[in-house]
């Protein structure tokens, strides 16, 4: 229970990723603030998960793509809990596309969705957190995409580099309030999002090909979530860990090299 007595909010926690962490947080003693976007069909079962475990679970449904969406989400957060000690940042948008034929719009919301969100909920937390003189966690959720130029990617890929860049600015920004920031990078994890892309047997098939021989899981995600918001990482800012079973680095294998020229 490392996180007994701490609250946190976590941003896109109805289902995939964010419930994960959401989970896990809870799992280690942490009261949450669960938001993700206006009717969404699973955060309340996802709260109830979380108070079936003990924990204290306030649902706040707000739109964390706009200023005054994360403007409300904390405001409605302070008027139910005394502090926010934990966000953990998991707003994204994506929509594959070839470079040639992306419309700008789609381009602009992807960039929006997923930079720029982060940068309104963080912001707005770490004024909390400074005002208060909470020695806060901050934790984005960001992606192998953004070390990997991946074909129909390009404008999701960029947001998340864009991501990774603005966590570590803020990172040395805040250390002086004693505020880690870091940034947890997935690999390919097995999400409902990608039921909706891939049938279940290309999941299973694809995830017997990388390196840990499966997808990884939002549980996977969520533990090291909870790692770096615990005072176990409390010498860990600035950081960009990757939870990807190797996923960024399979194409390292023995078994993917060219084989060495046999010995004289």
């Amino acid at each position: 229970m490392k996180l007994a007595g701490k609250t946190a909010i976590v941003t896109g926690a109805g289902r995939g990723i964010g419930k994960g962490c959401a989970i896990e947080l809870a799992r280690n003693g942490a009261d949450i603030v669960l938001n993700d976007r206006l009717d969404s069909p699973d955060l309340q079962t996802t709260a109830q998960e979380i108070r079936e475990l003990g924990r204290q679970c306030h649902v706040i449904e707000s739109d964390v793509f706009s200023r005054a969406g994360c403007e409300q989400l904390v405001a409605e957060a302070l008027r139910v809990v005394p502090q926010i000690d934990i966000l953990v940042s998991n707003p994204a948008f994506s929509r594959r596309g070839a470079f040639l034929d992306y419309p700008p719009e789609l381009f602009e919301a992807t960039i929006n969705g997923t930079l720029t969100s982060g940068y309104h909920m963080s912001q707005l937390v770490a004024r909390h957190m400074v005002q208060q003189h909470v020695a806060g966690k901050i934790v984005f959720i960001s992606s192998v995409q953004a070390e990997m130029p991946m074909a129909l990617c390009f404008a999701y890929g960029a947001a998340k580099a864009g991501l990774n860049h603005m966590a570590r600015s803020i990172a040395v920004e805040l250390a002086r309030h004693r505020i880690n920031v870091n940034v947890i990078e997935p690999g390919w994890i097995d999400t409902p999002g990608e039921h909706v892309a891939f049938s279940a047997q290309t999941i299973e098939s694809e995830g017997q090909k990388l390196p840990w021989k499966r997808l990884g899981l939002p549980a996977d995600i969520g533990k090291a979530a909870a790692f770096l918001s615990s005072s176990d990482a409390d010498y860990i800012t600035g950081t960009v860990l990757p939870v990807d079973g190797l996923f960024l680095h399979a194409h390292c294998l023995p078994e993917k090299l060219a084989p060495l020229k046999d010995a004289d």
